[in-house]
């Protein structure tokens, strides 16, 4: 007897995802609450846990493929789930109003219902309807695949005692695997009123705390397309301790003063791949630290903001370790940083294995840099001798022109230079044809093939 579509979807994705991640078995199955991660974050500590080697031997493109597949089979169950009896969880079913009061109780009872159900569930945000929310967990696991369907608005409160409870993010996903999130709509962070009470606004404030408006916290087999985040508190999207992503088609905006508005951030995270997406924030478009591996970014569009960045990382001494980052089809313009490496004096640790390529910048200050003195304060930092080691970082077909008289600028550290630099097919004028240098302190090159302008 033929076994139902469903059953058989269900088979071939166990099965795919047990031939290509069978090694994630060494991953901690019962981390730490969000909270208590968040401080973990902060200490920068490094778990040698958090580093399966299955990927490491394995080429760019048959990374994608791979993500790619598991995708197909996702998208596969997904359809299934649509075509058959599904169960419809509407937020508007619970009272919502969408009229600009708080609608916070009305989704967090659409929730209890979804992620209860044993049946497949769309979860849906309807269009033409705004909805505002205080700081909210969606907690898992959940008992079945969920979709969500963002087709109207979800805005943030801006009543900043609304976030006393919980001070490091307004919508958190944590702990739910296999979801699919995307419907067009948009994530407003209402975030004025945080940038106005921002130390890099006023320097009398002190901020402690980094604030999300979109986080995906230990949670495995996400696919994330097609939304709108706008005007964070801070941090746009975050994903923390997931193991892989599909983000695409995301277009993540707030005005380009607008203090630690990062785009993408990714932290503790495996296997993630960021395609198709639209980015220009105050800060970082996107930013990758401690305790990521395997992340593929392609065809970003970045600007405003400080570029795409590797780090901050080592601060306060601490441990960082990041590997196999390959950002391929890039376009910035008029950003502060292109792609940049930046570490503290006194961290350890090591960034290996790195690629840019095939990127285009235009009026962008500091195009390449890597910085090992990385010092984000007030006064000069203290000269220290340990430092985070970069090694393995490529640089190919990047083409443009630079804001700063400096287009290239390697300022790596006395005690640990930087190795297996490889340079091919750089090309980048200053802005009105004027002349462009490189710095390149304690740089160890292993190649360096059609370059402009050149290391001294």
């Amino acid at each position: 007897m033929a076994l139902p579509i469903r059953q058989v979807l269900v088979v071939l994705y166990f099965i795919t995802s047990f031939s290509l991640f069978s090694r994630y078995n060494t991953l901690k199955e019962d981390p730490p609450s969000y909270n208590n991660y968040i401080e973990e974050v902060v200490a920068a500590g490094y778990d040698p846990q958090a580093y399966p080697s299955y990927f490491s031997t394995i080429e760019d493109g048959k990374f994608r493929d791979l993500m790619r597949s598991r995708t197909e089979v996702l998208t596969l169950q997904r359809l299934d789930i649509k075509s058959t009896s599904t169960k419809i969880v509407n937020v508007d079913d619970f009272r919502a109003n969408g009229d600009g009061t708080d609608d916070t109780e009305a989704f967090e009872m659409a929730w209890e219902e979804a992620c209860s159900s044993k049946d497949a569930v769309i979860f849906e945000v309807p269009e033409e309807n705004c909805y505002l929310l205080k700081p909210i967990r969606f907690s898992g696991p959940c008992k079945s695949n969920l979709t969500i369907e963002i087709y109207g608005s979800i805005e943030a409160s801006d009543d900043r005692s609304d976030y006393k409870k919980d001070s490091r993010g307004w919508l958190i996903f944590d702990s739910v695997d296999n979801l699919l999130i995307e419907g067009g709509g948009n994530i407003n962070g209402n975030g004025e009123i945080w940038w106005q009470n921002s130390c890099k606004i006023n320097k009398d404030l002190y901020w402690k705390t980094v604030f999300q408006a979109l986080t995906f916290y230990n949670s495995k087999n996400l696919i994330v397309q097609n939304l709108n985040i706008q005007d964070a508190q801070q941090i746009h999207v975050s994903f923390e301790k997931c193991t892989n992503v599909q983000a695409s088609n995301l277009t993540v905006t707030a005005p380009e003063k607008s203090p630690n508005t990062d785009g993408i951030h990714i932290t503790h995270t495996q296997n993630i791949q960021i395609t198709d997406s639209v980015i220009g924030t105050g800060d970082d478009c996107i930013s990758i630290v401690s305790g990521s591996k395997n992340v593929q970014a392609m065809d970003i569009t970045c600007g405003p903001g400080h570029g795409i960045s590797i780090g901050s990382l080592g601060s306060g001494k601490s441990k960082a370790y990041v590997s196999d980052v390959t950002v391929d089809g890039a376009k910035l313009s008029g950003t502060t940083n292109g792609v940049r490496i930046k570490t503290w004096q006194g961290g350890s640790g090591t960034v290996s294995n790195i690629k840019f390529q095939n990127i285009e910048m235009y009026n962008v200050s500091n195009p390449i840099i890597i910085d090992q003195n990385y010092c984000d304060r007030d006064k000069p930092c203290k000269q220290q001798s340990s430092a985070v080691q970069v090694k393995n970082v490529a640089y190919k077909n990047i083409k443009g022109t630079s804001a700063s008289e400096v287009a290239i600028k390697f300022d790596c550290s006395k005690s640990h230079p930087c190795q297996g630099i490889v340079l091919q097919n750089v090309n980048l004028q200053e802005q009105g044809n004027a002349t462009v240098e490189a710095i390149c302190n304690n740089v160890k090159l292993s190649e360096a093939e059609a370059i402009f302008p050149q290391c001294p």
